[in-house]
């Protein structure tokens, strides 16, 4: 099963964000989470993982742009693009001080919209920037760590470290969409080809990689053995 998009939709206009929560439940690629509040959005970023981020300019509570300084004050580097209605608004929007990516005028159509997001979506897969869901964990592979969720008594958690191998199987099977990936094609990825590595050196480097990220110590839940190779256990 592919990976969802996670799409925070954050507009105070009713019919418009229901109408494209459905545009967007007609595609499995997407799932959307939606509010109608600036200071619902601010909070939905900062405590959330998204993949993408859609926001108005002209709320009640908090202008857009504001919402998108604060967004990106709080370290959240999700692409962002902004819905408006006033054409006058691209400068401000697009500024630097803005934080946002992009921006739709009011009204387009869906289509439009939905190729501006997977463009921005393929650009920030290969950033520096990249946040992805591996099971509970949050996977930053510019960082080289996964970080667990928040300790529901309120215990601090520590990120688990990842040398540069590991994260490399992590971002290419990830990228799978959760479907088998053979370990000659791992090899050739992670090591690059005619290196002279062994399918045992993958082996090795997959046993130490399940020792860090599997739940349960001695189970495979997360990083899945397959005919041939290995998947990543997705949503």
């Amino acid at each position: 099963m592919a990976v969802k998009k996670r799409v925070l939709l954050v507009d105070d206009d009713n019919t418009l964000r229901e109408e494209l929560v459905a545009q967007f439940a007609m595609y499995d690629e997407f799932e959307t989470h939606d509010v109608s509040t600036g200071t619902e959005g601010l909070e939905a970023a900062k405590s959330q993982t998204f993949d993408m981020i859609i926001l108005d300019v002209d709320m009640p509570d908090m202008q857009g742009t504001e919402v998108a300084k604060l967004i990106r004050a709080a370290g959240v580097a999700t692409p962002i693009v902004m819905l408006t209605g006033n054409t006058g608004d691209a400068d401000q929007i697009l500024g630097l001080d803005s934080g946002a990516n992009d921006y739709v005028t009011k009204p387009f159509r869906f289509g439009v919209l939905l190729a501006r997001l997977r463009a921005h979506l393929r650009s920030f897969e290969q950033s520096e920037d990249a946040v992805f869901q591996v099971g509970p964990y949050s996977f930053k592979p510019a960082a080289k760590k996964l970080t667990p969720p928040e300790d529901p008594a309120g215990r601090p958690v520590r990120d688990i470290r990842l040398t540069e191998k590991e994260t490399n199987i992590l971002k290419y099977l990830y990228r799978a969409g959760g479907k088998a990936v053979k370990r000659e094609e791992l090899l050739e990825e992670v090591w690059g080809y005619n290196s002279g590595v062994t399918t045992h050196t993958l082996e090795t480097h997959v046993y130490r990689l399940r020792q860090k990220i599997e739940p349960q110590k001695g189970e495979a839940i997360l990083l899945l053995t397959q005919p041939g190779g290995y998947s990543l256990a997705l949503g």
